[in-house]
């Protein structure tokens, strides 16, 4: 990071890729309640930005000083080295003097990813993620807690699930403090669970049985397709469930100085919600 000036961000528009997303859209809230200038970047945005049409990508990045990157589905799925190396440079050459990427834990082609936004010549920040626990309740497998089975081809795997409002806190302290570029941040939960120890954890907290049951990557890929995901997903998940992320990462006390949330308080508070209310 040599000849960057690591200063706290206090001025100009934060761009936030992804703003409407699980992770983005409580950054752009967090930084609106610290008074910042947000800009939501998405295709529907005031000014829109896609990541598949790089003529939007000017407009979004006008009078940025530091901006949230998120890859829409995942980092590490074809097209988004280019795409995010590209639109990091370019940030660069505009003045943009802080980026923070949102990156998946254990996952080698978002490796990549991460290394073109570290070379873009900004100050850079990775915050690399293990699963998130909102994606029981926000995401792919809120209607799985809701049937109460989660058939997943994941066998005994265990992961240590990170909270998105974990995640969100780290990043808006890179996106607006001194003191995190140039800093991989690996963000997980306190403590290793397998996901019949989230079927376990869900049960608990809604009242009722949620079941795990493994099943094969075949039936699996069948049964993303059926539910519009993209089947690559199922790939995804025999990668980095194979042992590579059964440990715990530091990132959260590292840039906060606070341990983790656990998937417990989570599960309680989500409960609570009335999100898992079949």
């Amino acid at each position: 990071m040599a000849g960057v000036v690591d200063l706290a961000v206090e001025s100009g528009v934060v761009l936030v890729v992804g703003g409407t997303g699980k992770t983005g859209r409580r950054v752009a809230d967090r930084l609106s309640a610290r008074g910042y200038e947000v800009r939501v970047g998405s295709r529907s945005g005031a000014v829109p930005f896609d990541w598949h049409d790089e003529g939007t990508w000017a407009g979004a990045l006008e009078g940025v000083s530091a901006a949230y990157l998120t890859y829409y589905p995942d980092l590490a799925f074809p097209g988004a080295v280019e795409a995010v190396g590209a639109f990091s440079r370019l940030a660069a050459e505009r003045g943009v003097g802080r980026l923070v990427l949102l990156s998946g834990r254990g996952e080698e082609a978002a490796e990549a990813g991460e290394k073109a936004v570290m070379e873009s010549g900004a100050a850079w920040t990775v915050v690399r993620c293990a699963w998130f626990n909102q994606n029981f309740s926000e995401s792919f497998f809120l209607e799985p807690v809701l049937a109460g089975e989660l058939a997943l081809p994941v066998g005994g795997a265990v992961e240590p699930f990170v909270d998105a409002e974990d995640i969100a806190d780290v990043a808006v302290a890179a996106l607006t403090e001194a003191g995190h570029a140039g800093e991989v941040y690996e963000l997980t939960g306190p403590r290793l669970l397998s996901f019949a120890d989230v079927a376990g954890e869900l049960s608990a907290a809604v009242g009722r049985e949620v079941r795990f049951e493994a099943v094969s990557q075949e039936a699996y890929r069948a049964v993303l397709v059926e539910a519009g995901l993209p089947e690559d997903f199922a790939e995804l998940f025999s990668v980095i469930l194979d042992g590579r992320n059964a440990s715990l990462g530091d990132g959260v006390r590292r840039a906060l100085g606070r341990e983790p949330r656990d998937f417990a308080d989570y599960a309680r508070e989500a409960a609570a919600s009335g999100v898992w209310n079949a």
